[in-house]
């Protein structure tokens, strides 16, 4: 006879009700209110247009990193801000500050081999957990298999709003001389709608269009990168600019300086990987996108 144990798997719906619990005691015990995102209705804009901000900052002189007493309070602020965790920039809507991108050093910066993983993260300007964006390095992989060597890059976002992960991946059909290419896909209502992100052909900086799977442009980044840090401005059709598809714009805006290194990595694990020198490993946390959502629980 079986006996039943506490390592048993825990339903997803009971490990979300006890971390949105164990999140209302930390802000309680912070005396903060949990912040409540509205969803912009869509078509809402007077102009026709949702725009953005993101500010890559050069040094870690600002207001919420400021000494170790401050990055302390912002851990206790939410779990999703763990001790690695690296603000990099500020997001700024209609003039004012609405939230900041931040990222795991240690995972990038410290790390090797299939261990090194890109993971960014967006929070509103109370610090409170709106998005995570995570380089994929087993799908990566897969992917630059499939494309004999051509670095693929495949990145998982998670939002808060959303119980669907949204799968954003670069291109195979990559020629020298074009541009690349970004698709992923949102759901709203049950139904999937597709994206595409290209770089502009004339473009020194991250400058990307947006387009929806008809072919027509319905948003633009603008991107000058600079030496140490970078600016982008986002503007997406108030048609399609939702929560959702809004986080997914500033966080990839917030990756595009990261994009060749990640390139780099991908095609160094590749090349290790055929030669035998690395051996095939996922991470835990990479490990759970890829759980079958029917598996026996």
């Amino acid at each position: 006879m079986t006996q039943s144990t506490t390592a048993e798997v825990i339903d997803d719906t009971d490990i979300a009700a006890r971390d949105q619990a164990f999140d209302e005691a930390l802000a309680a015990a912070n005396n903060d209110v949990p912040e409540i995102e509205e969803e912009a209705p869509l078509g809402s804009a007077s102009d026709g247009w949702r725009t953005f901000a993101l500010d890559i900052w050069i040094t870690d002189l600002n207001s919420y990193e400021f000494g170790i007493y401050r990055h302390s309070r912002n851990r206790a602020k939410t779990r999703q801000f763990s001790s690695d965790m690296d603000i990099i920039a500020e997001v700024k809507e209609d003039g004012r500050r609405t939230g900041v991108v931040a990222y795991r050093e240690d995972l990038w910066k410290q790390k090797s081999g299939m261990d090194r993983r890109l993971v960014l993260r967006l929070f509103s300007d109370k610090l409170n957990w709106r998005a995570t964006m995570d380089l994929l390095i087993g799908r990566s992989l897969q992917l630059t298999v499939g494309a004999r060597g051509i670095p693929i890059t495949a990145y998982a976002i998670n939002l808060h709003v959303d119980k669907t992960v949204i799968y954003l991946e670069r291109s195979a059909n990559k020629w020298p001389v074009l541009p690349e290419n970004f698709s992923f896909f949102v759901v709203r209502d049950g139904k999937p709608f597709y994206y595409r992100l290209r770089h502009d052909f004339f473009s020194v900086g991250g400058d990307y269009t947006l387009y929806d799977e008809a072919g027509r442009k319905v948003g633009h980044l603008d991107g000058r990168l600079f030496s140490l840090g970078g600016y982008w401005t986002g503007k997406v059709r108030a048609d399609h600019a939702d929560n959702k598809l809004m986080s997914v714009m500033k966080l990839f805006a917030a990756s595009v300086g990261f994009n060749s290194a990640c390139r780099r990595h991908i095609k160094r694990l590749w090349k290790d990987l055929r030669a035998g020198k690395i051996e095939p490993k996922l991470e835990r946390y990479e490990a759970e996108y890829y759980l079958n959502p029917r598996r026996v629980r």
